[in-house]
């Protein structure tokens, strides 16, 4: 019992340490994708490549002055960014990020918590993470920042509706909410086979998905709650220090773990193609079934950076149609093509 505590501690600190490496470089990577986008450099100074560039980021951060206005609620004003940042932490423990582990004969998940119910978990967490804008946005008593926290509430309400539709069609196909479980069911037999990926059983459902992934993350073209051109910075226009950094660090730790979800969900999560025929031992297919699920990551992690540097951003007018329009009917659409292809096949 202490050595399965243990394993979880472990496991619970690297899986953190994880997510704030990554979602630290990926304000680096941005960076370097913008400029290779618009053909420029990028960050070249901190560092052999600019490759230290994060960590003078986050020093700037601490550094600054910390200014909290007098007409704001400071209650508020600092719990706002706590419950950004918390709620963005909270959805990796249920994410299979690999297979198990043998050690001393004792088998280990790669999983921190594999709920029954686990594609739930991360839409109450996901619900819950608007709060943290909404409260920010309220407490700054600033006209731009409430404004920017009415919009990201109106937005994440819309296109929560659009991501449960898919999901609900996705369910209907897996017969399941476990994340481990559906992981798991992608293996595709005894070679393995992208055949067996949900991408090609749910692509309407995939492409609804990410394209309400991005309006949750607040990624380009879906950035109103932030819109510098006329909301100056939006929910965080009040906010320095660390208090912005939060925010800031928030967004790339929910843009990461949007594509550990959606590589579990649709691209088989750790697993890969005749993975099973390689005739490696138990751990070290799971190691590499841990790294090629990264990959994956890493790939969707750069097609958010892709999408952002290539498409601008919209009209709240042409968002709002978008959520409630296009992608709320495509979704009963999908949900209902789903359910008559499995009543024809008898599945």
């Amino acid at each position: 019992m202490m050595s399965f505590l243990l394993y979880k501690l472990i496991l619970v600190v690297v899986i953190f340490t994880i997510t704030l490496l990554v979602a630290a470089y990926s304000t680096y990577a941005e960076r370097k994708v913008a400029a290779f986008l618009q053909d420029r450099i990028g960050p070249d100074r901190a560092g052999p490549f600019g490759i230290l560039q994060p960590l003078a980021d986050g020093l700037k951060f601490i550094m600054k002055e910390e200014i909290i206005p007098n007409v704001s609620n400071k209650l508020l004003f600092v719990l706002g960014p706590c419950i950004a940042m918390l709620t963005a932490l909270m959805a990796g423990v249920i994410i299979p990020w690999g297979d198990t582990l043998i050690i001393n004969g004792t088998e280990y998940s790669l999983q921190i918590a594999d709920l029954n119910i686990g594609i739930l978990y991360v839409f109450g967490v996901v619900s819950f993470g608007v709060y943290g804008i909404m409260i920010g946005g309220w407490a700054s008593n600033n006209k731009f920042s409430l404004l920017g926290a009415v919009r990201a509430s109106a937005q994440m309400i819309s296109y929560e509706i659009s991501m449960g539709l898919s999901i609900i069609a996705f369910v209907i196909t897996t017969g399941t909410l476990s994340l481990g479980e559906i992981s798991a069911m992608q293996a595709g037999g005894q070679g393995g086979d992208w055949n067996f990926w949900n991408i090609v059983y749910q692509p309407l459902g995939f492409m609804i998905f990410i394209i309400c992934a991005f309006a949750e993350c607040n990624r380009t073209p879906f950035d109103l709650p932030e819109c510098e051109t006329e909301l100056v910075g939006g929910y965080h226009t009040e906010y320095s220090s660390m208090k912005l950094g939060f925010y800031l660090f928030a967004e790339y730790i929910n843009m990461f773990i949007s594509a550990a979800v959606i590589s579990t969900l649709y691209f088989g999560g750790y697993n890969f193609p005749f993975m099973n025929n390689l005739g490696l031992d138990h751990n070290t297919l799971t190691i590499l079934g841990t790294i090629v699920f990264f990959g994956k990551v890493v790939f969707f992690i750069f097609f958010f950076m892709w999408i952002r540097w290539t498409i601008p951003r919209f009209r709240y007018d042409q968002l709002m149609h978008l959520g409630w329009r296009v992608l709320i009917p495509l979704a009963v659409i999908n949900i209902f093509i789903t359910g008559l292809v499995m009543i024809l096949t008898g599945s």
